[in-house]
């Protein structure tokens, strides 16, 4: 698993970065779903995790570009 950390956004609960393999990990809002996006460069995760609108970056520089995995959390 990787490690996220807690940010300030409308739609995104957290976020975190892989390096050495290349994975973006988001948890959002809703349904707490977790997603993972492969093969995503360092230089748009720096530019993602400096940007101050992450929900707007999400959309239009990382959702649908690429490889995308779901997870949905099990809440007991």
């Amino acid at each position: 698993m990787i490690k996220r950390k807690s940010i300030n956004s409308s739609i995104i609960n957290s976020i975190g970065y892989d390096f050495e393999n290349k994975v973006l990990e988001i948890e959002f809002k809703k349904n707490q779903e977790i997603r993972q996006y492969h093969k995503l460069p360092k230089t748009v995760w720096q530019e993602f995790e400096n940007t101050d609108s992450k929900g707007r970056y999400f959309l239009k520089f990382i959702k649908n570009k690429y490889d995308e995995y779901r997870f949905v959390q099990n809440i007991n």
